[in-house]
């Protein structure tokens, strides 16, 4: 069982936590915490190894935490996912192949392309592909149609795997919070498209990849991992972009263990990591 607790910090959390889990005679496999000290605010991750009641657990910890706490228990901490994708397979056979040998801690409900290109590739994996074409469509029918075809599945989180369409913020205000995004560049440099030639060009020493949360901002979300690798004069922009499509498939399968294990706090335009 896992429990994620944040709120407003106080002296004697950890103490409070830690004596209703042993009424409860719940048994601790692990404990992470972290104040944000500027913003006054606490975070708590705890695994255990026996389950209880969720309602009982959850009024037990209330009454030794501030108000409006947030309080989130999952019993099974298996995941489901749905992907979107736009024509580069990388990332996606990535997740298919950790998905099909069970060591992805979630399950891929289906895989959502704006292209058809990577059908053939979801049915050698038997998930569902549904293609929805962003042509001769407005912006706002297309993201209705995507809409319609995401809210069919029980999800946790949406993964853009190199889905190369900007959604807008109505389309992002249904999913606050669940959509995970792997941008081809170590931001805030070389935001939008065509990273690795503006990396090229500006005759940069480092390339990387940043796996983010989606806001309305766009590719300044809350960034969950980001990793870089050394480049130098003799790469070319060729060379940056497949060595870009190897750190990006590894940042993004980081971003997604981290998220998908429940070790991932937003709060503000920042996140609380416990790696």
């Amino acid at each position: 069982m896992i429990i994620l607790i944040q709120c407003r910090d106080r002296v004697g959390l950890v103490a409070g936590i830690s004596g209703v889990l042993a009424e409860l005679q719940l048994n601790i496999t692990s404990m992470r915490e972290y104040v944000a000290v500027s913003d006054d605010r606490f975070y708590m991750r705890v695994a255990t190894a026996t389950s209880t009641n969720e309602k009982r657990l959850e009024t037990a910890l209330k009454k030794v935490l501030p108000d409006n706490a947030e309080i989130t228990i999952h019993i099974n901490p298996d995941k489901k996912i749905i992907v979107l994708v736009t024509k580069e397979y990388h990332c996606l056979s990535d997740i298919l192949i950790r998905n099909y040998f069970k060591t992805l801690n979630a399950s891929v409900q289906c895989v959502i392309g704006n292209h058809n290109v990577l059908k053939d590739i979801c049915n050698r994996f038997e998930v569902p592909f549904h293609y929805i074409s962003h042509e001769d469509k407005s912006k706002e029918d297309f993201e209705r149609l995507l809409s319609d075809q995401i809210r069919k599945y029980a999800f946790d989180y949406i993964v853009l795997a190199k889905f190369m369409r900007i959604l807008s913020p109505a389309f992002v205000a249904n999913f606050q919070g669940s959509i995970i995004n792997i941008h081809h560049s170590f931001l805030p440099a070389f935001i939008g498209a065509n990273p690795y030639r503006q990396a090229f060009e500006r005759g940069v020493k480092v390339i990387g990849a940043t796996a983010h949360f989606v806001t309305n901002d766009l590719d300044e979300g809350p960034i969950i991992v980001q990793q870089t690798i050394n480049v130098n004069h003799t790469h070319t922009t060729a060379d940056m972009v497949k060595a870009g499509k190897e750190i990006e498939t590894l940042v993004l399968a980081t971003a997604l263990k981290l998220a998908l294990e429940d070790r991932v706090f937003i709060y503000g335009n920042k996140t609380v990591v416990f790696e």
